[in-house]
């Protein structure tokens, strides 16, 4: 079974983040694909994310219908810093059988050599690099090294073609703390879900 796994806050998940699952899931066969909210991103140690149940019913609207698409609490149940090798990792022994790839944009392809154990994320699971706007795929020098040159050409081989769409959930939080309007940019359900529970305001 072929399982794309797609990480983030999605504080609030928008049509980029559902766009890109969807283009990654068409284009390298997958069965499915887990939206893995995160319960507190190493990166973003210093930003107050929005608590977990209101992001994870705001994917769980934007993905209902979709057969192939799942929301997964695994990084929300284990708590504490959200580590992408520990989920793959967890996963990995879980669902043995599976062959797994990490959904990314151009833009974290880039930094992937500074995540934790990025050689062993890249053992686990194969990155599936969309395109990104102002972003280029350019031969990684550290990921390379770490990863050995062919395992970066499977990367380069299943690179995922998809719309430029320039959306951001800091756009979003703030263009709702403005008094401005999401719609078109999230799912309709959600942008209800935002204002009724009154999120993002100053």
């Amino acid at each position: 079974m072929r399982v794309g796994i797609l990480g983030g806050t999605f504080d609030p998940v928008h049509f980029g983040h559902l766009l890109l699952a969807e283009c990654a899931r068409e284009q390298a066969q997958l069965e499915e694909v887990w939206f893995v909210p995160a319960a507190t991103p190493p990166h973003k140690k210093e930003r107050i994310v929005t608590e977990a149940k209101y992001r994870v019913e705001m994917l769980e609207l934007a993905i209902a219908g979709h057969p192939n698409f799942r929301v997964s609490l695994l990084e929300i149940e284990r708590g504490g810093l959200s580590y992408s090798v520990e989920t793959l990792r967890a996963i990995h022994n879980n669902y043995p059988e599976m062959e797994l790839f990490l959904i990314l944009g151009a833009d974290s392809l880039e930094e992937l050599h500074t995540w934790r154990e990025a050689a062993e994320i890249c053992r686990l699971a194969l990155p599936l690099v969309a395109r990104r706007p102002h972003y280029e795929l350019r031969p990684q020098k550290e990921l390379l090294e770490m990863v050995g040159p062919a395992r970066w050409q499977k990367i380069l081989e299943h690179v995922v073609d998809m719309p430029l769409v320039e959306l951001s959930s800091s756009d979003i939080r703030r263009r709702v703390a403005e008094g401005r309007s999401i719609r078109y940019r999230v799912p309709r359900a959600v942008e209800e879900y935002v204002l009724s529970h009154g999120l993002y305001r100053r």
